[in-house]
């Protein structure tokens, strides 16, 4: 089987060597690897693939089986961020198996995701869009009264008990947020 999408490279261990595996293998590399002939090895990703270390990289070690998965789900999503994201929301937060996850499942999964370089602004702009969207007549309440006192905290709103929360750093700048009615 070839993959259709690039999912970066593998850092490797070789028991018949008892060595690292140098250099990281490519995902298809991976793919390829035939036990038999080059002896048995584990492989976990390298973290050069943002997606991949965010969906995979929680595991000590991943099949050639996880990776030809992945690569399918990513193929019927896109290969976006967000797919991404939503695969690992429903591995790593909701607790589904991914052998037997469909993009079906992902699709009918209820989830707004967010982004940003700071989490403040996130939850800022997250509470007040989902306040909005959940309670349009108070919102607009809300919003039309002269009163000063009257505060929303969008950060309060989120960590009610009515959302479940799901923080992903990729990088020092890219910061995304997932938001999951409960």
């Amino acid at each position: 089987m070839t993959l259709r999408n690039d999912l970066g490279t593998f850092e490797g261990f070789s028991f018949r060597h008892q060595c690292a595996i140098f250099p990281n293998l490519s995902a298809q590399d991976v793919i390829d690897w035939d036990h038999d002939n080059q002896g048995e090895a584990e492989f976990w990703p390298s973290g050069d693939h943002s997606g991949v270390r965010v969906t995979l990289g929680n595991k000590s070690s991943v099949t050639a089986t996880e990776i030809k998965i992945l690569d399918e789900l990513i193929n019927d999503l896109g290969d976006t961020t967000e797919a991404y994201l939503k695969i690992r929301y429903a591995t790593q937060v909701l607790g589904k198996d991914l052998f037997t996850l469909t993009v079906g499942d992902i699709e009918d999964m209820n989830v707004f995701i967010f982004s940003g370089t700071s989490f403040t602004y996130i939850y800022r702009d997250a509470g007040y869009e989902l306040f909005e969207l959940y309670y349009p007549e108070l919102y607009k309440l809300w919003e039309q009264t002269p009163c000063d006192g009257l505060t929303f905290d969008p950060r309060d709103f989120l960590e009610s008990p009515s959302f479940t929360l799901d923080e992903v750093t990729l990088s020092d700048n890219d910061k995304w947020l997932i938001v999951h009615p409960d």
